[in-house]
Parts: structure tokens; C-alpha cells; sequence
């Protein structure tokens, strides 16, 4: 294959490294020129040692405010013009609209990948009407259009977003040298293991509820906690570390140790996933999952062989599943653990996701 350049837009360099590095890393294997752009951090040396470029583009991930958006269009445009790419390759939605308007001016191919809809897709009213048109306007010459579950995938053919351009990935895959398969534990203690950004959409408040009531019940249990705090969470979650009902760690670059020691991980999430990572992370660790019956989650999960699906912002469903899990055999529980690798070495290698990037180079 003739060697190419490659520019990779994105709004942060952490989904990058964490989710994207080895198609980057195959990129530069092949001796395509790779351009990556996002916000300035002091992970830029990591994809310069990988064989990028790098240029910064600021951008807040949240906020909505027409003149620095429209900043970052112009910013792309410019970029555009300058390296002269022969695909552009975007994440998530900032990137995604302002990188395929400025991809669509400059006539250069666009592979776009919906990691989720977001809640300006998934959720109604005006907010939602805007976002499908700029979606619209950014997708509509765009080469390829990848989708990560089933469900955004009939959203966007419903609303003519990329048309005939849609293509069903697995999410982000999951690297399975990286997660290898963990021993079981086998000792008296049963942990749970929260792994998320800390907000209300995530299911904090199922989870922060059924630890109470199962403590009460269980002492042999523990509750833990590994995530960044967004939302207002800091007082309760010191009042139950306080109350040893749960254990709070914070954010956590390196999550091995706590897999190693969890039982089983929870997420109770009904915020727009495009396919959990940390789902795909603690299957193809050998861990039991329960989480909700949502997109994004649901296609981890075969119900009663690797976890327990239950419902959205329903404690109740999550305390029973609990107790269920918890009264299986320690053999049952570790048995369910492996099925939940073998269905991600299935279904959600990562290196699937890679080859369906390259073949649309190619």
C-alpha cells in the first residue's frame, strides 16, 4: 500500500492513547505519515515516540459556544490545507462535525467513527434537531461512517445521517495482551468494582444505594470505587468511605490491581454508550459483569453466562442481581468469568477494529 498521510482529529488525547493507539501504532508500521490533533497535555511525547506529528487544537469537549466552534473549523481548515492529508480520521462529536465540514470544503475522504450519540442526539427537543443537522451538513460526502452498536446504527440510517456510508464496528474492540485473563480470587471476600467517571447518568446512585443495603446484609462484601468525581458526589462518597460501606480511589491510570482483587464489575450506566470499555476491559479480564439493558452495554452481556443484565436507574434489579451473584458457588462465579473472555475473543478483538480501518484506506 502506498504510503499516505493520515490526520487524526480528536477532542483529547487519553481516548486516543487508551483506544485508538494500536491502529496508530499499525499506521506508522506502515510508514504512512500520521498526524494526530488535539488540546495540548503531557502525553504528546508518547505519540511523537509513536512516529506522529502533533498539532494543537483547543477545544472545550462540552461546551457549546458558536465562535470558538466555529474557531475550530477554521483551525482544521487551515491544518488541512497546510499537510495536505489523503484521509481524515475523526472521534467523537466536536471532531466529527467540525472535522467532517472542514474535511467536506477541502474535499479530502472522511472515515468518522459515532463512539455514541451523546446526550444532544439521544435526547429530544431543539438541541437534538440542531445536532442531526450538523451531522447532516458534516456526513454527508463522508467515506465511511463506522457505528458501534446496533442501536446508533438505526438512529442514523432513521435520520439520513451518512446514508449508505454506515458500517457496524465493536465498539472500540478491546486489546486482549494488554487485558490478559486474571486468576479468579478465591478468598472469603466478595468486591464489587465501580469503574467510571463519577456522574449520575453513569448509575452512581443504583450502585451507592445497593452497597448500603447489601452491606447490611452481606459484611463479606465490598464496594469499590476508581473514577474521576464530575458531578457533586465528594461529600457522599467520604461520608460512605467513612461508614465503610465503600472504598474510593480516585481516578486510576493503571486498573489491573483492583481487577485482579474485584469479583465482579458493576455498571449500572443509562448515559449514551457507544460500547463500554469497561465492560470489554473486565470480560476479557475473566471478570462477571452486571450492568443495564441499554445499547452500548446489553451486547456484553449474555445474560446469566458472563453477568446479569438489569434495568435503567432500577436499585431494586440491582440488589437482586447482586444477591444472586453473590450466592453462587466461587467455581460458578469464575466460571462465568471465562465466558465473558471467550465472548470478547469472539467478537470484540480489537484488532477486528484495526483491519476495518486499514481495508478503507486500502
Amino acid at each position: 500500500m502506498k504510503n499516505k498521510k493520515i490526520l487524526i482529529l480528536a477532542n483529547m488525547d487519553i481516548t486516543l492513547l487508551y483506544f485508538r493507539k494500536e491502529l496508530i501504532e499499525r499506521l506508522c508500521k506502515e510508514k504512512h505519515d500520521v498526524y494526530v490533533s488535539f488540546p495540548k497535555s503531557d502525553n504528546v511525547k508518547i505519540f511523537e515516540d509513536m512516529g506522529c506529528k502533533f498539532i494543537d487544537v483547543q477545544m472545550d469537549r462540552h461546551g457549546i459556544n458558536p465562535f470558538k466552534d466555529f474557531k475550530i473549523i477554521l483551525k482544521y481548515l487551515k491544518i488541512i490545507k497546510e499537510i495536505k492529508p489523503d484521509y481524515i480520521l475523526t472521534y467523537t462529536i466536536k471532531p466529527n462535525i467540525y472535522g467532517g465540514i472542514a474535511a467536506r470544503i477541502r474535499r479530502v475522504p472522511q472515515i468518522s467513527n459515532i463512539t455514541g450519540l451523546g446526550t444532544a442526539l439521544e435526547n429530544g427537543g431543539l438541541l437534538q434537531k440542531l445536532a442531526i443537522a450538523l451531522h447532516k451538513i458534516a456526513l454527508k460526502k463522508v467515506k465511511c461512517c463506522f457505528v458501534q452498536n446496533e442501536e446508533n446504527l438505526q438512529f442514523l440510517k432513521k435520520h439520513n445521517i451518512a446514508k449508505d456510508k454506515l458500517k457496524l464496528i465493536p465498539g472500540s474492540g478491546v486489546n486482549l495482551e494488554r487485558f490478559k485473563l486474571l486468576e479468579y480470587p478465591t478468598d472469603e471476600k466478595i468486591r464489587f468494582l465501580f469503574i467510571s467517571r463519577i456522574m449520575k447518568e453513569k448509575g452512581i446512585d443504583q450502585y451507592l444505594g445497593a452497597a448500603q443495603e447489601i452491606k447490611k446484609k452481606y459484611p463479606n462484601t465490598e464496594f469499590h470505587i476508581l473514577g474521576f468525581c464530575e458531578q457533586e458526589y465528594e461529600e457522599t462518597l467520604r461520608k460512605l468511605q467513612e461508614q465503610n460501606i465503600i472504598q474510593y480511589y480516585g481516578r486510576q491510570d493503571n486498573i489491573k490491581p483492583f481487577l485482579e482483587k474485584a469479583s465482579c464489575i458493576i455498571h449500572p450506566t443509562y448515559y449514551p454508550e457507544g460500547m463500554s470499555n469497561v465492560l470489554l476491559e473486565a470480560c476479557a479480564s475473566g471478570k462477571p459483569i452486571i450492568t443495564t439493558n441499554r445499547a452500548g452495554c446489553r451486547e456484553i452481556v449474555d445474560n446469566n453466562k458472563n453477568g446479569y443484565i438489569i434495568e435503567e436507574k432500577n436499585t431494586r434489579d440491582l440488589i437482586e442481581k447482586i444477591e444472586k451473584f453473590i450466592n453462587l458457588s466461587n467455581e460458578e462465579k469464575k466460571q462465568m468469568g471465562l465466558n465473558g473472555r471467550r465472548k470478547v475473543e469472539r467478537e470484540f478483538d480489537r484488532n477486528i477494529v484495526v483491519n476495518a480501518y486499514i481495508n478503507q484506506i486500502k
